[in-house]
């Protein structure tokens, strides 16, 4: 899934005509004012999370218990794209009206919200790196022309480590950079070797790039099998050569310092 995060003024006028500009499904997220919010009676007392189902079928929710990491994770297997508007710290691929400072990758910046085309946004949606969850990934692979003759999936997820030891300095997010171009191909190509292997019948990888926060996922890898035998080893074998042959640079940052790992270790 795309995703693509609208800040400034004007902008939250533009989720629908991008949206039906776009191909495929798309999904929008936009933050309402906390008092628009309370007085529209859009949480329940005593209640984590409202969902209003209307006559036509359209839904909406609120809620307080959930991190917007995870609704991109909800919305990530069924939906092509989604839209973001009225949040300005997240790390998302951004565009931005007006001077307002963002973590994310700002992929165009202009005074006026009248200086944006839904063709030009569009593009930017389509252009980023897509957000991929894990259970992307498997879905992706039980619709494998083989998924008969498969009686087992074994998955990896390696995630941002806080400390190797108790007394360590955490470790707040890491940064990864692909080298473009080389990375994904290299990536294509140990799924294909691992896939033709007797027995293995699917292998889906993927790494993310940017700024990942202490607990946050960093790479999946997913088999599909005839047994799991060979599910346990090809996950094993297919994170191994990723580490060792996808060119994927790494800047740690801790407590006390920053530095790019490959740097550190030459």
């Amino acid at each position: 899934m795309h995703v693509l995060s609208l800040v400034g003024p004007g902008t939250a006028d533009l989720l629908a005509p991008l949206a039906a500009r776009l191909d495929g499904r798309v999904a929008t997220v936009r933050r309402d004012d906390a008092a628009d919010a309370a007085n529209a009676g859009q949480l329940d007392s005593d209640a984590e999370a409202t969902y209003r189902l209307s006559d036509d079928g359209t839904w909406s929710a609120a809620g307080t218990d959930e991190t917007f990491e995870a609704i991109l994770d909800r919305l990530a297997p069924d939906y092509d794209y989604a839209l973001v508007t009225g949040f300005s710290a997240l790390r998302l691929p951004t565009v931005v009206v007006g001077d307002a400072d963002v973590p994310g990758d700002v992929v165009a910046r202009v005074d006026d919200v009248d200086d944006l085309t839904v063709d030009d946004l569009a593009e930017y949606a389509a252009a980023g790196e897509p957000h991929v969850t894990l259970e992307t990934l498997v879905d992706e692979a039980k619709a494998s022309d083989d998924a008969d003759r498969s009686g087992a999936i074994a998955t990896f997820t390696g995630r941002v480590r806080a400390k190797d030891a108790p007394d360590d300095d955490r470790t707040e997010a890491l940064e990864f950079e692909k080298y473009e171009g080389v990375a994904a191909d290299r990536m294509r190509r140990i799924e294909r070797e691992l896939e033709a292997r007797d027995g293995v019948f699917d292998v889906r990888m993927h790494h993310r790039v940017g700024v990942v926060a202490d607990g946050e996922d960093i790479v999946f890898v997913v088999v599909l099998a005839g047994h799991r035998g060979e599910a346990f080893t090809t996950v094993e074998d297919g994170i191994n050569r990723l580490k060792d042959e996808v060119p994927i640079f790494k800047k740690e940052t801790t407590e006390s310092e920053e530095f790019w790992v490959h740097e550190r270790s030459s």
